[in-house]
């Protein structure tokens, strides 16, 4: 017998969003380790609210909705409330009542500037690393490091010459979208900048690719399991790479020799060396193409030199998936404090997300 199709304009449910949200859902293996890492900032929360005065969106609640955007890669923060008005789903994750309004677009994204103003990012991803830390997780001795470009919220358009004033650029064609011509003009980093995001720099991945406003994304991953153990963003200039490496080599060096993978772009006598005065092996693909490399038969006749130059391309699934699923492939934030927030943020849920697979195998 075909069933009625009847249109219901109201509906009681006696189940709450907690109910609703199967066992064994992947979200429900994450719960607990964002809970645990909020509820370590909750004293960097309290001093950063007033005493008094008209609550604003919990903090906890604004990181969860966060969160759940690098998951389900959700292009906008108002295509994020949209979610939250239907979605049960993430209701639960975020905390709230099944009945309970949803805020206002704007005022999300001002709450949320709130945090970006703060260390909230780097204490978050932290405190997600010591749960890896306390779970045994993490290698002591055997690293890699690498960067990435990010390319900036900011259009070629923009980069004009620094001593360049409204009043020497022609007429635009079109003011909502003027068309330029950069044919025979010579520019770079020097001599100019982008009117839009001025800390973003024109960089390119490699010869035969196109240049573009960008920034560079580094990571310090751990060979073990592939958990990224420290991330920073800088400018994107020539050495950027190989400088936020040294400095993030400075957190692994220890009493107990550690070893540092990378790519032939590291491979520089003044890499090494730095490694090397860290007390660091520097596990370094070498590059022979037009020079000599800097790493010698000392280092690449062990054998852990070659399980290292097989571990370091795990990296490459950090960035992918900072790109595909976490929308890093093009910033939605424009400065370099703002998007290193976001990066580190962004880095901090991938780590979730592996701690989320490597319980599950565990278990």
């Amino acid at each position: 017998m075909r069933g009625e199709d009847r249109q219901q304009a109201t509906m009681f449910s006696y189940l709450s969003p907690e109910r609703r949200v199967p066992v064994d859902h992947p979200l429900r293996a994450l719960r607990p380790m964002v809970d645990e890492a909020l509820g370590n900032l909750s004293g960097l929360f309290d001093g950063m609210y007033a005493a008094e005065g008209r609550p604003s969106i919990p903090p906890e609640q604004l990181l969860r909705a966060l969160i759940l955007q690098l998951l389900y890669s959700v292009r906008s923060e108002r295509q994020l409330m949209e979610q939250l008005d239907y979605n049960l789903l993430f209701r639960w994750f975020v905390g709230l009542n099944a009945d309970e309004p949803v805020w206002d677009a704007s005022t999300f994204s001002k709450n949320r500037d709130r945090l970006l103003a703060q260390q909230i990012a780097r204490m978050f991803f932290v405190h997600v690393v010591d749960q890896a830390r306390t779970q045994g997780l993490l290698s002591a001795e055997h690293f890699t490091v690498d960067g990435t470009l990010i390319e900036a919220w900011a259009s070629l358009k923009s980069f004009r010459p620094h001593d360049e004033t409204p009043a020497d650029r022609p007429p635009p064609d079109d003011p909502g979208n003027p068309s330029v011509d950069f044919h025979g003009e010579r520019r770079g980093n020097a001599t100019h900048a982008s009117t839009t995001d001025p800390d973003a720099r024109l960089a390119k991945k490699g010869k035969g690719y196109e240049a573009r406003l960008s920034y560079r994304g580094h990571v310090l991953m751990e060979n073990r399991h592939g958990l990224v153990v420290d991330a920073a963003l800088t400018t994107a200039t020539g050495t950027a790479e190989r400088d936020a490496a040294v400095g993030m080599a400075t957190t692994i060096a220890t009493r107990r020799r550690a070893t540092l993978g990378a790519d032939k772009a590291y491979d520089t006598q003044e890499f090494v060396a730095a490694c090397r005065r860290l007390a660091i092996t520097p596990h370094v693909a070498q590059n022979t193409t037009h020079r000599r490399s800097a790493i010698d038969n000392r280092t690449t006749r062990h054998a852990g030199y070659a399980v290292s130059q097989r571990k370091r391309k795990r990296v490459e699934e950090v960035f992918g998936w900072m790109k595909t699923v976490g929308l890093l492939r093009k910033t939605r934030h424009r400065g370099r404090e703002r998007v290193g927030w976001q990066f580190l943020f962004t880095a901090a849920v991938y780590n979730l997300v592996r701690l989320r697979t490597l319980s599950a195998v565990v278990t």
